[in-house]
C-alpha cells in the first residue's frame, strides 16, 4: 500500500518536527523559570497554541490510515505509536506552560534554589531529548538508558520536595517559595514520566513487546500474552 506508506511517512515526520518544538518549549520555559524572564515564560505560552494546533491535526490524519485496511502488524503498530507518542508530547508541553505560568505575573522571590533543581532539569532535558532520538532513529537500547533514569528523577523530585519542607520549618524560606518549588518540580517529574512513556511506546513500536514498571524498576519487555 503506496498510499499508506507515503501518508504515514508524512505524518511521522510532522511527529519528529513536533518532538522537537516541544522539546524547545520546555527548555525555553525551564530557562525561563530559573532566570525568572517573563517574556521568555510568554514565549512559552504562545508555542503551545502551535502544539495544540499540530496535536490536533495529527490525531485527525491518523484515524484514515487505521481506516486503509492494513493487516501489517508493524504497520499497525506504528500508528497507533504516533497517536499515542503524540498524545504524550501534547501532555509534556501542558507541564511546560505550567512551569511558565508560575513566572508570568509573579514576584520574583530572592530564596535561591537548591543545587539540586539544576540538576534535575538537566536531566529530564535530556530524558525529552533521547526519548525522542530514540523514536526517531529506532533506537530501542538509547529507550532503555532513558527508562532506567526515572528512578533516578524520581529520587531528585523526593529530595527537593524534603529540602523544601525543611527550608520552610527553619525559617530560611517562605511558603510561598517552598510551594513554586514544589510545583515546579512535580511538573519536571510529569514531564520526566511521559517521556518514559515515549520510550515504552519505541521499544513496543519495534519489537512488539511491552515494558512494564514495578517497584523494583523496570523490567525486561514481555510480549502481551506473557501476562
Amino acid at each position: 500500500m503506496a498510499n499508506f506508506s507515503s501518508k504515514l511517512h508524512e505524518l511521522q515526520t510532522l511527529l519528529h518536527a513536533q518532538g522537537d518544538r516541544v522539546l524547545t518549549m520546555v527548555t525555553l520555559a525551564i530557562e525561563a523559570y530559573f532566570d525568572h524572564d517573563e517574556a521568555k515564560a510568554r514565549m512559552v505560552v504562545g508555542l503551545d497554541d502551535e502544539i495544540d494546533t499540530v496535536d490536533v491535526a495529527i490525531e485527525r490524519a491518523s484515524i484514515p490510515l487505521l481506516a486503509m485496511g492494513q493487516t501489517d502488524e508493524h504497520a499497525i503498530r506504528q500508528v497507533l505509536t504516533l497517536v499515542k507518542v503524540n498524545n504524550e508530547l501534547e501532555r509534556i508541553a501542558d507541564s511546560g506552560v505550567n512551569i511558565a505560568e508560575q513566572v508570568i505575573g509573579h514576584q520574583r522571590l530572592s530564596d535561591p534554589l537548591p543545587p539540586t533543581f539544576r540538576v534535575m532539569a538537566n536531566s529530564v532535558l535530556g530524558m525529552l531529548r533521547d526519548s525522542n532520538r530514540a523514536l526517531a532513529t529506532s533506537n530501542a537500547d538509547l529507550a532503555r538508558q532513558v527508562l532506567l533514569f526515572d528512578d533516578t528523577v524520581d529520587r531528585f523530585r523526593n529530595e527537593l520536595i524534603l529540602q523544601a519542607q525543611e527550608q520552610v520549618a527553619v525559617g530560611a524560606s517562605s511558603v510561598r517559595f517552598a510551594f513554586r518549588v514544589a510545583g515546579a518540580t512535580r511538573n519536571m517529574e510529569r514531564i520526566a514520566d511521559y517521556s518514559t512513556n515515549i520510550c515504552e511506546q519505541t521499544i513496543y513500536l519495534l519489537s512488539g513487546k511491552i515494558v512494564r514498571h514495578r517497584p523494583e524498576g523496570w523490567s525486561d519487555p514481555e510480549t502481551p500474552d506473557e501476562g
